[in-house]
């Protein structure tokens, strides 16, 4: 193969990466076919095979010099934590210990243009294929985050925990999934320059109370009763006028205008 045959080659291999990384961004891994991947890349299936073999391992090659890079920053920053505080750190620290790595990569022009979407995309796609990936490749650092956690938490359950901690970095994967992180970003920093500390931290203060909140206590679940009665009483009745005073937007709560619910 000569240098012109060579690059050519190359050239193939990275656009079938790329297109195999914007399609699985767009719809998931599932949604995506060899067909779509080779269409979007301007392939044949014969550069699949002669590169990769199968769609899976195509993925798992993508999947592989995004997270590989990531994860093993992460791992050593948590090291690095506990040499310093080896009296314990927060539930805050383990948190940014999981964010840092990923917003500093996601200003690496190596890692493509849409990297939080696709670091969004990986830990909520539903596609067994992806779960079983992750939980193959990246369980230890998983483990060493979640015992991080715990002696963070001491109050927890385990159990309690995982299921704090998989609504949290579930919520803020689909939101990264959905979002160019730029429109994440100014929601956050609402209008006002701020710098990349306070931007982390303001996200953490947004997750945080997942980890911490008491959870399902007698008087939250009285307040929740109640309301359940009220829905009921309400639906009986048709609640018409209400409903007609709501759609009004001259009439309608102040809440509602600022939260574009009215228009």
């Amino acid at each position: 193969m000569n240098k012109t045959q060579r690059t050519g080659s190359g050239d193939t291999r990275k656009r079938l990466l790329e297109a195999t990384e914007w399609l699985f961004i767009e719809g998931g891994y599932d949604a995506m076919s060899l067909r779509h991947i080779t269409a979007r890349a301007g392939a044949n299936l014969a550069a699949v095979n002669y590169h990769f073999g199968s769609k899976e391992a195509l993925m798992q090659e993508l999947l592989s010099q995004r997270l590989d890079p990531l994860n093993r920053d992460r791992l050593h920053l948590l090291s690095a934590c506990e040499r310093q505080h080896p009296e314990g750190l927060g539930a805050a620290a383990v948190l940014g210990m999981l964010f840092i790595p990923a917003f500093r990569l996601n200003r690496d022009e190596s890692c493509g243009p849409a990297y939080m979407r696709l670091l969004g995309r990986v830990y909520s796609d539903p596609s067994l294929f992806i779960r079983n990936y992750l939980q193959q490749h990246y369980r230890p650092i998983s483990g060493r985050f979640f015992e991080a956690f715990s002696r963070a938490l001491p109050a927890l359950s385990r159990q309690d925990l995982g299921l704090r901690l998989h609504f949290a970095l579930k919520a803020l994967s689909g939101m990264l999934a959905g979002e160019d992180m730029r429109v994440l970003v100014t929601s956050i920093n609402q209008g006002t320059t701020i710098t990349d500390a306070e931007l982390l931290a303001r996200l953490i203060s947004l997750l945080s109370p997942i980890l911490t909140a008491p959870f399902g206590t007698p008087a939250q679940v009285k307040v929740i009763e109640q309301l359940l009665q009220l829905d009921g009483s309400t639906a009986r009745s048709g609640g018409a006028a209400d409903t007609a005073q709501v759609s009004d937007e001259s009439t309608a709560p102040q809440w509602i205008k600022e939260g574009g619910l009215a228009s």
